[in-house]
Parts: C-alpha cells; structure tokens; sequence
C-alpha cells in the first residue's frame, strides 16, 4: 500500500515531481501531468507519438522495479529541454538484464521485453546504486 502519491517538492525546480506510485498506471499518470504543465508554461504543442515513448519507458521501468526489484521506493519525474527524465528507484542491487529469447531447452520465454524497449527509446539510461541499498534507474526520453 503506498502512503504518498504526487507531492510537489519544495526546493525542485517547477516542472519537477517526486510520488511513489503503488502501480504503472499511477507513475504514467504523473508523466502525463508532468509533461502536460510543461507543455502548457512553454506555449509548446506536445508531440503525442514521444510522450508515448516515455510512457511506455515509465511503465516498464516502474513494472520491473515491482515485479523485480522488491517495489519502486522512489519515483521522479522532470521535464526539461531535453526531454523527460524518469527515475524509479527500487529495493534491489540487482542490474538490469536483457534476457534470453529461448529458455535452454530452446523454448519462446514469456516476458524479459521491458528493459530492451527501456534502452531502445531512452536517449540516456543511467543505473546508480543507492546509499542505503537497492538502485535508481533514469532514463531520459526525447521530447521536443
């Protein structure tokens, strides 16, 4: 169960959002938003085909971070000239893999798409070990 959802950081830069969403669609959400305000301070119209981009980078690095990395523990947004910055953080020390397309007896594995498609769309992918354990991955994604 998540006991925060968006919070507008005091001393970030406007535009910038920290939430710690229970489930994909949440973190997408904030993206949305996130992006939308951008759009909206600027006067700039949004290009639909990149958000999709970044979306589906944040609902794969989100979902990885639930399914493979003990829950997301942090979640930020930023929205800059380059693009949209996302960083999801999680429990585990585990690096990210690109898995197998076959499992060894030369069967089609289910699934293991999620970080592929994370380094295909993202211009700049960055995975740092935390402090206190686990890691944060941001991945920044072409807007404008």
């Amino acid at each position: 169960m998540c006991d925060e959802h968006m919070i507008e950081s005091v001393g970030e830069p406007p535009g910038s959002h920290r939430a710690r969403p229970c489930k994909p669609a949440e973190a997408r959400r904030a993206v949305e938003l996130a992006v939308a305000e951008r759009c909206r301070a600027t006067h700039m119209p949004c290009d639909t085909d990149a958000l999709s981009d970044a979306l589906l980078v944040t609902s794969e690095l989100t979902t990885n971070a639930i399914l493979h990395g003990g829950g997301v523990t942090d979640f930020q947004v930023d929205v800059d000239d380059p693009g949209v910055r996302v960083s999801v953080s999680d429990r585990s020390d585990a690096l990210p893999v690109t898995a197998p397309r076959t499992d060894p007896n030369g069967r089609m594995r289910h699934g293991g798409h999620g970080w592929p498609i994370v380094c295909r769309l993202a211009r700049d992918v960055r995975v740092s070990d935390l402090p206190s354990g686990g890691k944060c991955i941001t991945a920044v994604v072409p807007l404008f």
